[in-house]
Parts: C-alpha cells; sequence; structure tokens
C-alpha cells in the first residue's frame, strides 16, 4: 500500500501529522507502530500474508486497512485518536478528529475465534474511550467512558483485549463525551472473517460507512451541536463527486457492507440490479430466510450487507435515496423560485454586483452545468460530470462499474462504460431508426476515460 506508512517512516520523511511524536516512545515500550494514511483514495485491500487466514480482504472506500502484528498468538493492532484533515473531495477539507491520520479510521480486519489486543494511544485535547459497536465481549472491554472503564486521558495508552466471537459487519466509535466526538469523526469500521474461508465468500467485499457533518462553507470544522440539519451527508467523510466508485469484474460475486452512525436512516439504492441481503446487526441471513431488494433500509447505529452476481456490464449509480442526501452544502437555506420573474430585480441587482446571476425559476439543474464562484472551501450543491454531460449529483452517490476481463486485484477506474451500439437512450425525430439514432448518440457523445469530477472539453 503505497499511501500507507508506519509512524517511523512518516517521522523520517518529515511528513509527520498530529501526534506524529508518538513513534519513538511507543517503539521504545514495544507496542506495535501505529500505521497511518498519507491519501483519500480508495487503497488495495490488506490481503493475509501469514498464518492460517485465507479470508478475502474487504475494500474500504476512499479509505484502508489497518497493519497488525502477531505477538504470542494474539493479533496486535494500534489505534491512535488524533486531529486529522480530511478532504471530503476536491476543492474541500474538514479538520475533524480521527484515528492513525483520517476520518472514519482505519478498517480493522480479523477472523472469528482470534484474540485481538487493540492498543488506543489518546492525542485529543480530551479524554477518551473506544466502543466495539455490535461485539460479544466482557463487560470491562465494551469501551464507555466513566461505566466500564476509566477515560483515556491525553497522551495515556489504553489496552483492549477479548476474543472474537462471531463473524460480521461490526463498527468502532468514540464513547467518551461522545456527542462531539462522534460529531468530530472518530469512528471506523470492524470486520471478522468466517473461520471457515469458503463460508459465505464473495470475489470483491465494499465496505461504507454513514456519516454526517454540518461544516458551513467557509470554514472547516463541524459544528457539534446539530441534532438534524447535517449539510454534509457522506460515505466514509466523502461527498461526490469525491466518493471513488466500486470497481467489479462481470461475473464476480459482490458483496457491500453498510454500517450507519448518522443521526437518520438512509436508504440505499443501486441501479441496475436486485439484490440479496445477507448480513444484518445479528449476523448472516440464512439462504433461505433472504429476501430480495433494490433498495436497503440502513437504521441508526445499524450494519446491513448484501450481495449480487455481477452479470450485467455498465456503469450504475449507487445512492441514498432521501434526495437531500445526494447534495452538498451549498444547497441548504435555497428559496425556492421555480415559476418566479427573476428579469426585473435581476437587472436591479446587477446595478450594484454585475456578476450577480438569478437561478432557480427553471428548476436547479443549471446548478450542475455553471461554474460560479464560492465561498473559500466548499463545493456546488450538485455536480460531478460524466461523458454525457453534468450528473447533478453530492453526498452520498457514486457509482458500480461493472466491467468484463479485469483482473482479481483490478481496482482501478476503468473510465466511462463504451455503450454497445444500439442499447443509449436517444432523441426522437421520427425520421431516423432506432439503432442508427443511437449510433449517433454515440457519436455525438463520445465516451471520455475521465474521472466523474472532471468537466469535459
Amino acid at each position: 500500500m503505497t499511501d500507507i506508512i508506519s509512524r517511523r517512516q512518516v517521522l523520517g520523511t518529515g511528513l509527520a501529522l498530529t501526534g506524529g511524536a508518538l513513534a519513538a516512545p511507543a517503539i521504545a515500550q514495544g507496542l506495535p507502530e501505529a500505521a497511518t494514511a498519507t491519501s483519500a483514495e480508495t487503497q488495495k485491500p490488506l490481503a493475509p500474508t501469514s498464518g492460517p487466514d485465507h479470508y478475502q480482504p474487504v475494500v474500504t472506500l476512499n479509505g484502508w486497512t489497518l497493519p497488525w502484528r502477531m505477538k504470542d498468538g494474539v493479533k496486535e493492532f494500534h489505534l491512535v485518536a488524533e486531529p486529522v484533515e480530511r478532504e471530503m473531495s476536491p476543492g474541500m477539507v474538514a479538520r475533524l478528529w480521527g484515528f492513525n491520520g483520517q476520518s472514519p479510521g482505519p478498517t480493522i480486519e480479523a477472523v472469528e475465534g482470534d484474540r485481538v489486543r487493540i492498543f488506543v494511544t489518546n492525542r485529543l485535547p480530551e479524554h477518551t474511550a473506544v466502543h466495539w459497536h455490535g461485539q460479544l465481549l466482557p463487560s470491562g472491554m465494551d469501551g464507555v467512558s466513566g461505566l466500564s472503564q476509566p477515560p483515556i486521558k491525553p497522551g495515556k495508552t489504553f489496552v483492549y483485549e477479548f476474543e472474537l466471537k462471531k463473524s460480521g459487519t461490526f463498527m468502532y466509535h468514540s464513547h467518551g463525551d461522545e456527542m462531539v466526538q462522534m460529531a468530530m469523526g472518530m469512528m471506523g469500521m470492524f470486520i471478522v472473517h468466517p473461520k471457515d474461508p469458503a463460508f459465505m465468500r464473495v470475489d470483491r467485499d465494499f465496505l461504507i460507512m454513514l456519516n454526517a457533518f454540518d461544516i458551513a462553507p467557509g470554514s472547516y470544522v463541524p459544528k457539534v451541536m446539530t441534532m438534524t440539519d447535517f449539510n454534509l451527508w457522506c460515505w466514509n467523510s466523502r461527498i461526490f463527486p469525491g466518493i471513488d466508485p466500486l470497481v467489479v469484474a462481470k461475473n464476480d460475486r459482490v458483496r457491500v457492507r453498510v454500517g450507519n452512525l448518522t443521526m437518520t436512516n438512509h436508504p440505499i439504492h443501486m441501479h441496475g440490479y436486485d439484490f440479496e441481503v445477507t448480513g444484518t446487526d445479528g449476523g448472516w441471513v440464512p439462504k433461505e430466510a433472504r429476501w430480495r431488494e433494490v433498495t436497503i433500509d440502513i437504521p441508526v447505529g445499524a450494519m446491513r450487507a448484501y450481495e449480487f452476481d455481477a452479470i450485467y456490464e455498465g456503469d450504475w449509480a449507487i445512492h441514498c435515496h432521501k434526495s437531500h442526501h445526494t447534495m452538498n452544502a451549498m444547497g441548504h437555506d435555497v428559496p425556492t423560485q421555480i415559476g418566479m420573474d427573476a428579469k426585473s430585480h435581476m437587472k436591479k441587482v446587477r446595478r450594484v454586483q454585475p456578476e450577480f446571476m438569478a437561478m432557480g425559476q427553471n428548476g436547479m439543474a443549471e446548478m450542475g452545468s455553471m461554474e460560479m464562484p464560492l465561498p473559500d472551501n466548499t463545493i456546488p450543491m450538485m455536480t460531478g460530470w460524466a461523458q454525457f454531460g453534468p450528473v447533478e449529483m453530492g453526498g452520498m452517490f457514486s457509482v458500480v462499474k461493472v466491467r468484463d476481463g479485469l483482473a482479481a486485484d483490478d481496482y482501478g477506474d476503468p473510465g466511462w462504460f463504451k455503450h454497445p451500439e444500439g442499447t443509449v437512450a436517444y432523441e426522437w425525430t421520427g425520421d431516423v431508426p432506432a439503432p442508427a439514432r443511437a449510433n449517433s448518440a454515440q457519436t455525438q457523445y463520445p465516451v471520455r476515460e475521465a474521472s466523474i469530477d472532471q468537466k469535459p472539453e
């Protein structure tokens, strides 16, 4: 993983993040080194390299998996709670609290039956504790500050140790000054693979954490007292067009795991497929009890997993179906002007503000194509470009890209789908046969090998 380095390497390169000074004393005390992240791009999965483990590792969208070491039969991990900077999308950065350089923190991966020892070092300005959401463990390891353990004071390291009793999708998050620390981004995912590597095995396994922030345009730090009116709905602390695609090889068996640590539910809808719900908070769903969906609702504090066979090639949207969750910060508190005649007041305003533009009287689609000046550190309400024009989305939105011929370890963006002739919707003129017209549409809008946030020339 080129973008994940140890803190010893960080110090050696002079690129230390906040909390980087931990490296030397940590090594002296025999703690496992705490890897940190240097990129907001999706990292390749961390495949097992030793021992009897043969699981298919998960891919955390715009995230990474925390390395571990084996000591006396125990898997040891090291989390560092610290202030971080997270690029939420190109052009916008948030100042959050997280773990090991990012929010959400790195994904922890292990196997059912493993005994894990997790060191948590606190580099925050206040005390903290970490709760292992969904795990079956001793009460004293549950991670609730004041109830099950003393708080981890700044500069201190605590140790959590427990056996992983069941496989599934779990989370970890702060449970000290929880309202503030959760609002600041202190959370991550914890995946426990089945002991039998053949059980519930898939070819690609993706991981999404649903989280939300209230960050006013021009500012960097979330408002921690917000209860419901969040303006940035995120997947792994990223917003569209900054969310990487889910890249899949044709005929792969694919799992998508979703955890929700926001203040509301999210109906996650995937285009082009129906899928089987195969996992909930309670564990794996037996074959005879699974149900098929095209949209799965993720309750607050819950985890869900669904699976599908990738038999249909294409670029398929995946998003929250609450429409306000697919727009960004600039879309809030905008008055509705549909049906208004803005010509008269636009002339008056331009006398003092020549660049003023009235928008919204015909709908808001023009927001997706017009490049207007914005406050510092924010992005438009609806944005992103694809091969046929503006996508007009934001927030919780990405694309599942199914392609034939991808290697098993290839997660690179393959560019836009090259639609077979006659399979693109077209404008009817009444005098051109459908297949020919569809081909003409292909010529008019050539396929671009580009990122979804890159405007065509």
